[in-house]
C-alpha cells in the first residue's frame, strides 16, 4: 500500500459518513416534518415560484379559516380579530431545528412591520408542554402572540386543495380580507419573509 493512502474499507466508511450527512443536511432543509405536497394546489390557480413560495392572485384566494384558542403565554387569540391587517401565520415548534433558525429573523421582520398594518401569529405545535414553547419564545425574544396547538388542530382547519400548511416549519401571508396570499413549506429568512410579505401589503386595503 503507498504510504499516505488510506486502506479501501476506511475511505468507503468516509464516503459513506459524507454521505449521511448530506442526506441529514437535505432533511433539515426541507423542514422538521410534511404532511403534504405543494402539488396539491397545482391547477387552482396559485403560482408556484422558483424559491418554494406559493403566491395566489386575489382573485383565486381562499378564506383562512378562524383559528383561535388559547395561546402559549395563556392568553386568547384569534385569526379575525386581525382583520383589515396583514397577517403572517407561522407553523412552528420547539423542537424544530428550522424553526429555531427562523425565529429571531421573524422577530426582527415583526419589530418593523407591526406599525405598518401587519400583524404576526404563531401556531405552536406537538410541544407536550407549553413550557417548552414558552422557553423557546424567551430564548428567542418572540413578542408576538402563537396559538398553543399540541394536536394540530388549528392546521387541519385549513382546507386541502389549498394554500393550506403542510410542513413545520410553514409560513402563511393572510390578505386584510382574510383570505391566504402566499404560502412557504421551508424555513425563511428575514429578506425571504419580507419579499412574501411586502407585496401583499402593497394591494390597495
Amino acid at each position: 500500500m503507498s504510504p499516505g493512502r488510506r486502506p479501501a474499507s476506511r475511505r468507503t466508511r468516509a464516503r459513506v459518513r459524507l454521505a449521511a450527512l448530506a442526506g441529514v443536511a437535505v432533511i433539515a432543509a426541507a423542514g422538521c416534518s410534511s404532511s403534504g405536497s405543494s402539488s396539491e394546489t397545482a391547477g387552482a390557480g396559485f403560482v408556484s415560484g422558483s424559491g418554494g413560495i406559493d403566491t395566489a392572485a386575489a382573485g383565486a384566494r381562499h378564506d383562512a379559516p378562524d383559528i383561535a384558542g388559547k395561546t402559549v403565554d395563556g392568553t386568547q387569540a384569534k385569526l379575525s380579530d386581525y382583520r383589515g391587517k396583514v397577517v403572517v401565520v407561522n407553523v412552528w415548534g420547539s423542537w424544530c431545528p428550522p424553526c429555531r433558525l427562523e425565529a429571531k429573523g421573524f422577530e426582527q421582520v415583526w419589530k418593523d412591520y407591526q406599525g405598518k398594518g401587519v400583524q404576526f401569529l404563531g401556531i405552536n405545535t406537538r410541544d407536550t408542554s407549553a413550557r417548552n414553547a414558552e422557553v423557546f419564545e424567551k430564548s428567542f425574544g418572540i413578542t408576538y402572540p402563537s396559538l398553543y396547538d399540541p394536536d394540530g388542530a388549528q392546521i387541519l382547519r385549513f382546507p386541502k386543495g389549498t394554500l393550506n400548511p403542510q410542513a413545520i416549519p410553514s409560513t402563511l401571508v393572510i390578505d386584510r380580507q382574510g383570505r391566504v396570499a402566499a404560502r412557504a413549506l421551508k424555513p425563511l429568512a428575514a429578506e425571504d419573509l419580507e419579499a412574501m410579505l411586502k407585496p401583499v401589503l402593497a394591494e390597495t386595503p
